[in-house]
């Protein structure tokens, strides 16, 4: 499978994928990590987090790591640096995922490429919540798709 960063690509996971298991997810509102998730959540995904620090995140059961989850994931949402990204594309292959998704400001070419010799779609250096608002509806909720074209506040 590719590395995914095309519009068509991005929907087709979006809506073929019901389960994120979220690696990094953290139990503080104020962190980018819940609030993707819950946005996620309240647009009809499940959630599994993954983070040793918590017991629960987001009413769900919180794993210690991809290998723990005894469901199937989906997308493997990954909130972590870098350079931790390999091991985690290599439980993400041994879990049977169906994708690996690096958040914005993440990129490992070599995560990639043993996420995609696997057979797994990979999508770096995208937010999935962005991508969920921005291709299938949900950016106006912010008040951004507020429909005016304009440098110019209303008065």
């Amino acid at each position: 499978m590719p590395i995914i960063d095309d519009i068509a690509g991005l929907r087709r996971i979006l809506t073929r994928s019901r389960t994120l298991a979220v690696v990094g997810l953290s139990a503080n509102w104020y962190r980018p990590s819940y609030f993707a998730a819950k946005y996620m959540q309240d647009h009809g995904y499940r959630i599994i987090p993954v983070n040793p620090n918590y017991a629960e995140v987001l009413g769900e059961r919180c794993y210690p790591d991809l290998t723990s989850i005894r469901q199937g994931v989906d997308i493997v949402d990954c909130f972590r640096r870098a350079d931790e990204m390999v091991p985690i594309a290599r439980e993400a292959v041994s879990i049977g995922a169906r994708v690996l998704w690096m958040q914005l400001g993440i990129r490992n070419d070599e995560a990639a490429h043993i996420a995609s010799d696997a057979g797994l779609d990979v999508v770096m250096n995208r937010c999935v919540k962005i991508e969920r608002a921005r291709l299938l509806g949900g950016l106006h909720w912010a008040g951004v798709n507020t429909g005016v074209i304009s440098a110019r506040r209303r008065a």
